[in-house]
């Protein structure tokens, strides 16, 4: 790729690797946004072009010029963000970006792995983040969540803190389902209370436990017992 750390050469770049029947495909996973907004470049494309702008120098310029105009760019954006070897700078990236992201796509796709390098201060992050009025900021610290503490790093206290967000937001909600489902699967003990006792808000409740019924990680016992708890 050359001059990647110009917008106009990577918007070059990302025509250059448009796919019609692809973009179509992806407007119909992520139907709230503009299809217009969408070149349709597959993600495999994305992240070489992401690591190509970090390598080329570019990447800093490229960053710091919001809001971008394409889906496709956003992808790009989020990608970078992951590359941050720097807790502190990798938050302040987070936070000047996620005011900007407007589908779970882009919400998803970056998961910086040096927050898992600290998990206190990331904890502390995903609280900040999940009382935002901002429903992709409070979905990407759900996901930081379960991405990141649900294994040795789990603690109890998290469910307490996943349960609390109240969100009318679709996106929000399937999350934090997302969430549970997981833990499910990983912390069942720690999670089976939640639902039995009601402490998960109705329609996440039932969702997570379809999610869970869905899983391959969940015994067919525990899925008949599961089953029980709808409500």
């Amino acid at each position: 790729m050359k001059k990647a750390d110009t917008k106009f050469d990577l918007r070059a770049c990302l025509f250059e690797s448009q796919d019609l029947k692809y973009r179509d495909f992806q407007a119909g996973l992520v139907p709230n946004i503009d299809k217009d907004t969408m070149i349709g470049v597959r993600v495999p494309v994305l992240r070489k072009i992401a690591k190509d702008l970090h390598r080329s120098g570019g990447a800093d310029a490229f960053v710091s010029r919001l809001p971008h105009t394409y889906y496709e760019e956003n992808m790009i954006h989020a990608q970078i963000i992951s590359m941050n070897r720097d807790f502190d700078g990798t938050v302040r990236a987070v936070d000047t970006f996620l005011p900007y992201v407007d589908n779970w796509a882009v919400c998803d796709t970056f998961s910086p792995k040096v927050f898992t390098t600290d998990i206190p201060r990331l904890k502390a992050e995903v609280r900040r983040w999940t009382s935002s009025g901002h429903p992709y900021t409070v979905r990407f610290g759900l996901g930081m969540l379960m991405k990141y503490c649900l294994d040795d790093r789990f603690e109890s206290e998290d469910l307490d803190l996943a349960a609390s967000v109240a969100s009318d937001d679709y996106y929000v909600r399937m999350m934090a389902a997302w969430y549970f489902a997981t833990a499910l699967a990983k912390q069942y003990e720690s999670v089976v209370p939640y639902l039995e006792n009601g402490r998960i808000e109705e329609w996440t409740h039932n969702k997570t436990i379809r999610k869970a019924i869905e899983s391959y990680r969940i015994s067919e016992e525990r899925k008949q017992f599961l089953r029980t708890l709808k409500r």
